[in-house]
Formats: C-alpha cells, sequence, structure tokens
C-alpha cells in the first residue's frame, strides 16, 4: 500500500510539472529498491495487518475464489473498510455493509459498489452470507449463540465462514462449534501476525543489504551529479584546444587525403581522451566516498577552469 502511494505521488508530481532531476532521481531509486526487497527477500510473502492475513491467508485456505460470494461485512469503520480493500483486490464483488448507522453503512458501500442495509436485516443477510466480516464496537456479542441458532436452520448447512475482527468479540465463540462454520477471532489472526512478523525479521538483513547497496549507489550518481559542470568545463576546454590543433596541423597539410585526414581526427580524439580518463576517473571513485568537491575545486586551479 505504502509503495503504491508513493508511485501515486511521484506520477501526480511528474504529471504536474512538479518534480524536478533530483525528485526523479530520488523516487526512482526508491522504487527501485522496492522492487529489489521485493524480488529478491521474501519480506512481501508475510503478511502482518489483521486485515490482510483475514483474507488473504486464512479466508483464501477456505475458498479458491471470491467472486461468487456473497460479503457480509458487519460495522463501517477503518478495520471494515480496509478488509473490504483486500477482499475486491481479490475478487469479491457481492457485498452487503450492515451497521447501526444506515447512513454510514451507505457512505462506505458506495466506493466499494456494495449494498447497504438497515441493522434490522441483519439476521437475514447472515443467512444468505458466504463470508461475514464483523467490525462492530459492541460491548457485547452482537450475534448469540441462541441467535445464531435460528439462523443456521436457514442456512441449510451451507458453509459460513466468519472473520470476528472485533474487540470484544461480535460473535459468541461457541457458534464456532456448528458444523460447517468457520469461526475466527483476532486472537487467532495476532497468532498468524506475530508468527509472520518474526518471519520477516530474519529476511530483514537481506532487506537492509539491498537499501545499503542502493542508498551508496544513489549518493554516489549525487555527488557525480555536482561534478558535471566541472566536467563540462574540462571537456570544453580539452575540445578547443584539440579544434585549435588540429586546424593548425590541418592546414599544413592541404593536400592531405581524406582518409588520412579522418585517422588524424580520430588520434586526436583518442589522445583528448586517454588525457581526460584519469582526472574524471578520479571524480567518479571520489564521488563513491562523498562529495568531491576538494579535487573539483583541483582540477580548475591545475587546468585554469573558469565556471
Amino acid at each position: 500500500q505504502i509503495l503504491s502511494q508513493v508511485k501515486q505521488a511521484y506520477e501526480l508530481a511528474t504529471s504536474g510539472n512538479s518534480a524536478g532531476g533530483l525528485t526523479h532521481s530520488a523516487f526512482q531509486a526508491a522504487i527501485r529498491v522496492a522492487k529489489r526487497v521485493t524480488t529478491e527477500t521474501a519480506i512481501h510473502q508475510k503478511r502482518v495487518s489483521i486485515p490482510s492475513i483475514a483474507v488473504c491467508d486464512f479466508a483464501s485456505s477456505i475458498f479458491e475464489r471470491f467472486d461468487d460470494k456473497q460479503i457480509l461485512v458487519i460495522g463501517a469503520g477503518e478495520m471494515a473498510e480496509e478488509t473490504l480493500r483486500y477482499l475486491l483486490d481479490s475478487g469479491a464483488s457481492k457485498i452487503d455493509i450492515v451497521n447501526r448507522s444506515f447512513q454510514r453503512a451507505q457512505e462506505v458501500a458506495g466506493p466499494w459498489g456494495g449494498v447497504a442495509y438497515e441493522w434490522a436485516r441483519l439476521p437475514e443477510r447472515l443467512i444468505v452470507a458466504d463470508l461475514v466480516v464483523s467490525t462492530t464496537g459492541a460491548s457485547e456479542p452482537i450475534v448469540t449463540e441462541a441467535t445464531f441458532r435460528t439462523i443456521e436452520q436457514q442456512r441449510f448447512q451451507r458453509p459460513l465462514f466468519v472473520l470476528d475482527l472485533a474487540v470484544p468479540r461480535d460473535f459468541d465463540p461457541k457458534i464456532g462449534d456448528y458444523p460447517g462454520v468457520y469461526l475466527y477471532s483476532v486472537d487467532d489472526l495476532a497468532k498468524a501476525c506475530d508468527a509472520n512478523r518474526a518471519a520477516r525479521q530474519r529476511e530483514w538483513p537481506k532487506a537492509e543489504k539491498i537499501i545499503e547497496e542502493e542508498t551508496q549507489k544513489f549518493m554516489t550518481e549525487l555527488h557525480l551529479r555536482s561534478t558535471a559542470p566541472t566536467i563540462k568545463l574540462l571537456r570544453d576546454r580539452a575540445e578547443q584546444i584539440k579544434l585549435e590543433e588540429l586546424h593548425r596541423l590541418l592546414n599544413k597539410l592541404s593536400d592531405i587525403e581524406p582518409r588520412h585526414r579522418a585517422e588524424i581526427e580520430r588520434a586526436f580524439d583518442r589522445v583528448v581522451n586517454k588525457l581526460l580518463h584519469p582526472p574524471l576517473e578520479s571524480l567518479r571513485l571520489e564521488a563513491q566516498e562523498g562529495p568531491p568537491h576538494g579535487l573539483i575545486e583541483a582540477l580548475k586551479r591545475l587546468f585554469n577552469l573558469a565556471d
């Protein structure tokens, strides 16, 4: 989610012509790091949020697909919306929202393409549901065993998967003893979160190494960027001297054949490149250690370069 938000921010800045050269480099480097961590470590394979584990680990272990399942979300808070996001990403499309405030249920249902229902219609929606996500702030169970007994008789033994994400619980724990009912609480999910978090921690050294490598690469490129004006001055000065001397020589050899002329020009280019290679390589190596300000100033004085 964070990577997606970063990409969206970067794309928005780019489309509004608000991203300069440094911003482009920084965001591209950050996205490159994220991709490397994703492909070279197993961190992304271990989810650590309650909603993601609820849908992607627990619910997916029961249902092979979600597009044909009737989803019932009880509650309309932040937890409900985050769980909805994972359900939709998994293909869910038939979604009911039940909340004590019908207006709030409508507000949540709208953007997700769901249908809002009055609180009094909770039992009838439980009858037709395949998967239930409950996230209310009630102080006691909203579905007791006695209530569910009546509902269960009308379900005709159809499987029911319940993710009770409320604290305290929305569903009486005894409901999980009914045949075909898979009832998981926050405590069950929290154990999976802890196990996944521990697995992620074992992958951290790999991720940190990637971050260190990419940070070093980015800082080197950043420091090299600061050398660009001096490099341009040095190349321009060398090119100017080369052209002056080449012009002087070719004027003396006015009757030279074209192929010999071309060979002389290539020879001058090679000489210039070989002369420039040591100082430019020194700048590159210096940039790996930090800003090469001292070397830049030395080159300016040695070659009499003016900004």
